[in-house]
């Protein structure tokens, strides 16, 4: 662990996104499969039943900060890996794709566990509300920038 703790920047924040993307593409990348895959098979494991696509590729665009032109691919790489499928105005995911996601989900979790072992909850939940005023803040500033 660092002996001197970093004061919060993006750099900062930054490092240790790609830190632990870098952790969960290896994982993927074993199985065939990419980060923007994860990320959108993602709200379809949580769902229910079958998601509006448009709504799907919304909230992923969303999250991503990617056009929906792309989530579209990748929606069309899931149907084509069987890991989703299409039903008219919207998407499912598929028994292989839950079982897919379930593989994922256990291995990260393991890992993710390592990770953040022996760090304070309270030093988790503080990091937790400041990432979450710097996203909104971001997500206002980006809104506001020409495209």
């Amino acid at each position: 662990m660092t002996t001197t703790a970093p004061t919060v920047s993006g750099r900062v924040i930054g490092l240790a996104h790609y830190a632990g993307r870098a952790v969960l593409e290896r994982v993927l990348a074993r199985r065939g499969a990419t980060f923007q895959q994860q990320i959108t098979l993602r709200p379809l494991a949580a769902a229910e039943g079958p998601v509006e696509r448009e709504v799907l590729v919304g909230q992923v665009a969303g999250d991503l900060k990617v056009d929906a032109a792309v989530v579209e691919g990748v929606i069309e790489e899931l149907i084509a890996k069987g890991l989703a499928a299409a039903e008219t105005s919207r998407v499912r995911i598929t028994d292989a794709g839950r079982e897919f996601h379930t593989e994922v989900s256990a291995e990260t979790g393991e890992i993710s566990a390592r990770i953040y072992a022996g760090i304070p909850a309270e030093d988790l939940a503080a990091a937790g509300r400041v990432l979450a005023l710097v996203t909104e803040r971001a997500d206002k500033e980006l809104a506001a920038l020409p495209a």
